[in-house]
């Protein structure tokens, strides 16, 4: 039986050992996060050995009432282990993001000797009771509200978009393979959510190598893999400089300018679009690509960037530069919208000097 078992999710376990080995040596995550994926790990693994010991009392038409306890926790954990993935990328989610699916492994223990969800007949063949498709809704909810919360937390770029879109596949074929193949496929549901769970992650730590971890926004690696790859694609340079961050670090201490300089990472984010893309290239200075951008519409993401920042107690200086023919040299650009953002910063100080900034 233990062959049959190491037959069956062998490539399972093999990249559960991987998962666990790269997750020991792993420094860029929260430690938070990673005992979350230890759990997950664990809990994947056990739905192995219960989903193999189902069917293999099932082929040899064995123990009939162990069966029943097998298929409880079958479909007890499937959205539980989904929840626990929420749980784990989800930053929004809370504990409570567990209470329904408790609430439908007590269902389905219920079902044990009332059959209200399902029971085995007198062949010993599944039927399904009056609640039989209720696991198969809880993982279905389950399912969108995780791919829901990633994409709302995500930058909406092609980078973070496609490792959500891999999850988001492997979850509907977890609802939608079962009313296909039956449910045999809860034999391939380890492996499928493994695989997934492993590029997920693998995508995700190669996604922090091109972010700022103070901010969040794209670091100046990525800012230089960018003008080289989109070249053709970028119409508009704007420069961004924090107005005040010595003086900020010098009086409150940089605990206050770190939280500045991520106050207003979020004022930029949150006045971006899609084609839009977010830098910090240096200690307080940030540039923002356009991509296949017009000045007009350069004019109203500067102003809903100023509108975002002048709700903080921050100030910025900001300048920009337009080809709508796309661009021909970057470092030109870069230096028109930095002459640009220079005066403006030299104007606020002269009016700050004056008395006439607050």
């Amino acid at each position: 039986m233990i062959l049959e078992y190491l037959l069956q999710n062998w490539t399972a376990i093999l990249i559960l050992l991987a998962f666990a080995v790269m997750l020991k040596t792993t420094v860029v995550l929260d430690q938070a996060i990673i005992r979350k994926m230890y759990i997950l790990i664990i809990g994947l693994f056990v739905f192995s050995i219960a989903v193999f010991e189902e069917f293999y009392l099932e082929d040899k038409n064995l123990y009939p009432k162990v069966r029943v306890v097998l298929m409880a926790i079958r479909y007890s954990m499937t959205p539980l282990i989904i929840a626990m993935i929420l749980y784990t990328f989800g930053k929004e989610a809370r504990g409570l993001i567990f209470l329904p699916g408790l609430l439908v492994a007590v269902v389905n223990f219920i079902s044990i000797p009332t059959g209200i969800v399902f029971r085995l007949d007198a062949s010993n063949e599944l039927v399904r009771g009056p609640l039989g498709y209720l696991p198969y809704i809880a993982v279905g909810v389950y399912s969108f509200v995780l791919v829901f919360i990633l994409f709302r937390q995500s930058n909406r770029q092609v980078m973070e978009t496609i490792p959500i879109l891999f999850l988001c596949f492997a979850f509907i074929s977890g609802i939608g393979w079962p009313l296909i193949i039956g449910k045999r496929y809860s034999e391939i549901f380890v492996p499928t959510i493994v695989v997934a769970l492993f590029l997920y992650y693998v995508f995700s730590i190669l996604r922090m190598t091109n972010r700022d971890p103070l901010t969040g926004l794209f670091n100046r690696q990525a800012y230089y893999a960018a003008i080289k790859v989109n070249r053709k694609d970028i119409t508009a340079l704007i420069s961004i400089d924090m107005n005040g961050l010595k003086a900020i670090n010098d009086n409150e201490g940089h605990a206050a300018g770190d939280e500045a300089l991520t106050t207003l990472a979020g004022c930029f984010k949150k006045a971006t679009k899609s084609k839009y893309f977010v830098y910090r290239v240096g200690g307080d200075e940030f540039v923002i690509i356009g991509v296949r951008s017009s000045e007009k519409e350069i004019k109203e993401l500067i102003e809903r960037i100023e509108k975002n920042v002048s709700e903080t107690r921050y100030h910025c200086a900001i300048g920009y530069s337009c080809k709508p023919g796309g661009a021909t040299d970057i470092d030109a650009m870069l230096k028109e919208s930095d002459e640009m953002m220079y005066v403006n910063k030299a104007k606020y100080y002269s009016e700050k000097n004056s008395g006439s900034v607050s």
